[in-house]
This record gives structure tokens, C-alpha cells and sequence, in this order.
């Protein structure tokens, strides 16, 4: 994670040297970094989205062509082609946040290590609200308020992407429960300065989330719109044919 870390580090240098404090530095090190990976988590939604929207279709694909493995696969195909959809489009955005995000993990866990600075090594011991020292765990008010912000976070983008239906609903719970659980433990043992970028992040997450699912009707509006057209136009069709036949 080094390679991730180090210029994140450089970064929260530079901010530190403009606003003077370590746990303000460590807050917009966070929304900066939030920022930049929007397009990426927008697209994510988009395409998680876009999957819900296409699964009557896909399910009603999968039974007609249960049999025919092959045409069924065209058929997918020729579904995916016509909506614009890539079934794989969440996956990229997804496999390029997660590195950044464990680099900007392992800063903060261990700041030192990336930091050669001697002003940073009085910084990361700074004292910050009711904070003491931003080097040594909170014990209980930031690992809570990092637990409670990632609970309402998983459980939004659960519902942002249907993850909370289907085959892997009890794995979904379970998950739902344990990971805040085990960030609200972990926080307790990791700097407080890491529990601040979790529990600022997860804030963050939150807005985006409200954001997210304004975008998310928005296109469920318009596939219903493009659906109700499809349907009248494949009427008219109908309705043309059967003229056509009667005039014969």
C-alpha cells in the first residue's frame, strides 16, 4: 500500500502546512479524497441500478430460454446491447477505489512510516476537541460515532443496491451488524486519527447515499418511460399487422 500511501501522505503534509492542525488536515484529507472518487462510486450505482431495472427482463430471458443455454446467451447479449448496459461497469470502479482507500488506511494507521517530517511527528501527537492526542485511541466516542456512521452507510448502499434481497440475504445481515460492530472495536485500538477519517468518512458516504437514491429514481423513472414506450410501440406494431392481414 506504500505506493497509495505515500502521496496520499504528501498530501495531508501540504494541507497541514496550510491550516495548522492535525485533526482539520486529517477531515479535509478525507472530503478531498471522497471528491475524487465520486465519479467512480456515481457509476457504481449507476450500473448496480441499472442491473435491478433489467432483472424482470433478464429472469424473463433466463426461463424462456431455460433450455438453450446458447440462445439464451444471445438473447442477454442482444438485451445488454439495446439498453446501452455493461453487466460488468460496477466492477472497474469498484476494483480502483478499493487500493486508495487501503493506501489512505495505512497512512493513518501508522503516519510515521510515510511522513518522514519533523513537524509531523509533533502533529500526529496533536490534541484535537476532546481528544488529547490524535496518535492514541479514543476509547469510546469516536469508535461509536465510527460505528453508528457505518451502520446507516452499509445499510443505504444496501438498499441503493438491492444487496439486501436475493441469495445472499443472510450474509447481508450478518454483515450488516458485524461490520459496524467490528469498526466500533477496532477503532478503539487504532489511532484516533484513523477513527476520524472513518467515522468523517462514513458521514460523507451518508450525504452521498441521500444523493445517490435521488439518482437512482430518477433513472427508474426514465426506464419505466422507455419500458411504457417499448410496449405501445410493440402494440402499434401489432395493431398494424393485424390491419394489414384483415385488408389481405
Amino acid at each position: 500500500m506504500g505506493i497509495i500511501a505515500k502521496p496520499l501522505a504528501y498530501l495531508l503534509m501540504f494541507i497541514y502546512k496550510i491550516v495548522g492542525n492535525y485533526g482539520i488536515s486529517l477531515i479535509l484529507l478525507t472530503l478531498i479524497v471522497k471528491v475524487c472518487l465520486y465519479p467512480l462510486y456515481l457509476k457504481q450505482i449507476k450500473s448496480t441500478a441499472g442491473m435491478q431495472n433489467m432483472q424482470p427482463k433478464i429472469q424473463e430471458i433466463q426461463q424462456k430460454y431455460a433450455n438453450d443455454k446458447e440462445r439464451q446467451n444471445q438473447e442477454l447479449q442482444k438485451l445488454y446491447s439495446e439498453s446501452g448496459f455493461n453487466p460488468m461497469g460496477g466492477c472497474l470502479p469498484m476494483i480502483i477505489q478499493m487500493p486508495i482507500i487501503m493506501g489512505l488506511f495505512a497512512l493513518l494507521r501508522n503516519p510515521m512510516r510515510y511522513m518522514p517530517n519533523d513537524t509531523m511527528i509533533l502533529a500526529v501527537h496533536e490534541s484535537f476537541l476532546w481528544i488529547k492526542d490524535l496518535a492514541q485511541p479514543d476509547p469510546w466516542v469516536l469508535p461509536v460515532l465510527a460505528g453508528l456512521a457505518t451502520y446507516f452507510s452499509f445499510s443505504m448502499t444496501q438498499n441503493l443496491t438491492g444487496q439486501d434481497m436475493g441469495q445472499g440475504q443472510s450474509m447481508t445481515l450478518v454483515m450488516k451488524y458485524f461490520f459496524p460492530v467490528s469498526i466500533l472495536v477496532l477503532a478503539r485500538a487504532y489511532p484516533a486519527g484513523l477513527a476520524i477519517y472513518w467515522a468523517f468518512g462514513q458521514a460523507i458516504q451518508i450525504l452521498l447515499n441521500l444523493h445517490m437514491n435521488s439518482v437512482r429514481l430518477e433513472m427508474k423513472v426514465k426506464q419505466d418511460l422507455l419500458d411504457e414506450r417499448a410496449k405501445a410501440e410493440k402494440e402499434l406494431r401489432r395493431k398494424k399487422r393485424a390491419r394489414m392481414k384483415g385488408n389481405a
